[in-house]
């Protein structure tokens, strides 16, 4: 077993990355309840129709990476191993679909639902994620897939 890799064979990743998006949505809900409102100055429906929009768009992105999962017989849970590694669809774009597409529809929560915490706790969720999750994942898909996965790093953006 490689220093990268868990004892069920995938990456060191030892809490599931959505929960933290999950987290942080809670705290953005009792941040603004008990602590401080903070709104977003807009238009009602102009802002619901947005952030709903990109709270949608989050979810499609989430939707269409897992769905490259299943198409290759792979399962998401870092934790457990990647038999392939994963370059057509949305990950020509991101190596991280998944990620970006939670910090999304978090972002997109928060301006539909008039809550600027959860917007901004967003890139809190993203930042936690990158070290909690994606620094471990990027360690053992390097070990795995040497040469391979080293040029995909090198024409695909981790996020954007």
């Amino acid at each position: 077993m490689g220093k990268a890799q868990s004892k069920q064979g995938g990456a060191r990743v030892r809490f599931p990355p959505p929960f933290v998006f999950l987290l942080l949505i809670l705290c953005g809900v009792s941040l603004q309840r008990w602590l401080w409102p903070l709104t977003i100055a807009t238009g009602s429906w102009l802002r619901v129709g947005a952030g709903t929009s990109i709270a949608l768009g989050g979810a499609a992105l989430m939707l269409n990476a897992r769905r490259w999962f299943s198409r290759t017989g792979q399962h998401p849970a870092p934790w457990l191993p990647s038999p392939e590694l994963l370059v057509q669809g949305v990950y020509r774009y991101t190596r991280n679909p998944m990620y970006l597409g939670f910090t999304l529809f978090q972002v997109g929560l928060g301006i539909a639902a008039d809550n600027g915490w959860i917007a901004m706790l967003a890139p809190v969720s993203l930042l936690i994620v990158h070290f909690l999750a994606v620094r471990p994942e990027e360690a053992y898909l390097g070990e795995t897939f040497g040469q391979s996965y080293r040029n995909y790093t090198r024409s695909v953006r981790r996020y954007l």
